[in-house]
Formats: C-alpha cells, sequence, structure tokens
C-alpha cells in the first residue's frame, strides 16, 4: 500500500509546484515602498511608465479632488511640471496589510513645489489595493486624500474687533459669544471650548486646525449683524442678537 500512495503523493507534489501554488513569492511591504516612491519619483518630471506598469488594466482611482478615473484618464493626468517649477514627493508613514494575493497599502506623502524660486508644501494620504494577477502585482483601486493645513495669517485691524463683539444666534438657545481677548477675538458656543479667531483678511478669521472661516457680515446701516460659519462654500448664518 505504501508503494502505491508515496508515487501519488509525489506526483501531487510536482502538480502542484508545476501551478506555482504557494512557491510564488507574496509581495513585501519594503517593495510596496519602494514601488510606490518609484511612482512618486515619477510625478514631477511626468514619466507615465511606473504608473503604467504598477496600474492594473481595470483600477480605478479617486483623487484629492474627488474625481473618479480609471487608468486611461488616470495617465492622462501624468505629465512634466511646467517651466519655473520644480518639485519632489517623499513617501512617510507606511503601513501595509498583506493576505496571500491582497495588500493594502496606507500612506502619507509630503511634498515640496517650488515655483519660480517660492516654496510650497503639502500633505497627502493615500491607500492602494495591490492584487496579485498571473504572478504580477498591481493596484487595482487607490484613493488619495489631502490633509487640511490652516491658511496663513494676515494683518487685521484690530480697532475693528470691538465691532466684531457680541452674542449671535443660531436657534432659541444656541449662541455664540465673540468677545475681545488678550489684543485679539475669540468665539466660544455654550457649553463648549472657546476658540481663538485668527485673522485671514479683513473681517474674515479661521479657528487653529477647524477646517472653515468666519466672517463678520454688516448690514445696510454699516453695523455688524451677522456672523457667518463659512464651510465648503456654504454658510451657516448666526444672527447678532447684542
Amino acid at each position: 500500500m505504501k508503494r502505491i500512495i508515496a508515487p501519488i503523493l509525489w506526483g501531487v507534489a510536482i502538480a502542484l509546484s508545476g501551478c506555482g501554488i504557494s512557491r510564488q513569492p507574496s509581495i513585501t511591504h519594503n517593495e510596496l515602498v519602494r514601488r510606490t516612491q518609484e511612482i512618486m519619483d515619477a510625478t514631477a518630471p511626468g514619466n507615465p511608465e511606473p504608473w503604467n506598469k504598477y496600474f492594473a488594466d481595470d483600477a480605478m482611482y479617486f483623487d484629492e479632488k474627488g474625481r473618479a478615473m480609471d487608468k486611461s484618464a488616470l495617465l492622462k493626468e501624468v505629465s512634466p511640471l511646467p517651466k519655473g517649477y520644480s518639485g519632489s514627493i517623499k513617501v512617510l508613514n507606511a503601513k501595509s496589510k498583506i493576505l496571500h494575493d491582497t495588500a493594502v497599502f496606507g500612506y502619507d506623502l509630503e511634498e515640496t513645489e517650488v515655483v519660480f524660486g517660492q516654496e510650497l508644501s503639502a500633505r497627502y494620504h493615500g491607500t492602494d489595493t495591490w492584487v496579485r494577477r498571473n504572478g504580477q502585482w498591481q493596484i487595482i483601486a487607490g484613493q488619495m486624500l489631502r490633509y487640511y493645513e490652516d491658511p496663513a495669517r494676515g494683518p487685521a485691524d484690530a480697532r475693528d474687533y470691538a465691532k466684531y463683539a457680541g452674542t449671535y444666534q443660531l436657534a432659541d438657545g444656541i449662541t455664540r459669544i465673540v468677545q475681545l481677548q488678550g489684543g485679539g477675538l475669540s468665539m466660544q458656543r455654550e457649553g463648549r471650548p472657546t476658540d481663538l479667531l485668527i485673522p485671514e483678511a479683513g473681517n474674515i478669521f479661521f479657528r487653529k486646525g477647524i477646517e472653515g472661516r468666519i466672517l463678520f457680515r454688516q448690514g445696510p446701516s454699516g453695523k455688524v449683524d451677522a456672523l457667518v460659519d463659512r464651510r465648503n462654500n456654504e454658510d451657516i448664518v448666526w444672527r447678532r442678537i447684542q
């Protein structure tokens, strides 16, 4: 009986090895980092080769502007920076989860761009899903998000601050109080922490780490009659009651 079973098992082992089952090495975290950095290094010079190589033909990609693209549309976005522009992108804080023929790769990007000698920077977070097909690892889905950054602080006339101070109401029992504090302005919604209002320009302010703007609206009489909480270009109006 043993003489019969042994050749059978040997034949199965040979067949499995011939099919490549479990013998093809899985991708590693470091290799995912290397490939992603290769893609990013090709961005500034507008080299589409790594993008074409590592993105599957049926890939889906969602960029930081909210656009959904297939591979063809994505490759059209890869073009050299204009004359007078230069830049680089570094892959940082990478994490991966690799399971059999699928790998989910998350990472930060630190972008530096120089525009005619003026340096700009931006931070992004990307998540790519890699799949192994026919022994080849490629991205089938990718998404890019941009980290929020506070705007630059701008000049302001502190003499105007007194006319912004007051109580503003959204609805019955829901108010915000704006008051002078340490030569600047602060704002507090009842029952919540106080926020410092940082000037951006004129009557436009922002709060550190909070996306959106605070504007003070003047009525026909020239007096401030409302506080406008502007979020993603949509306004919530708090009417002045004091």
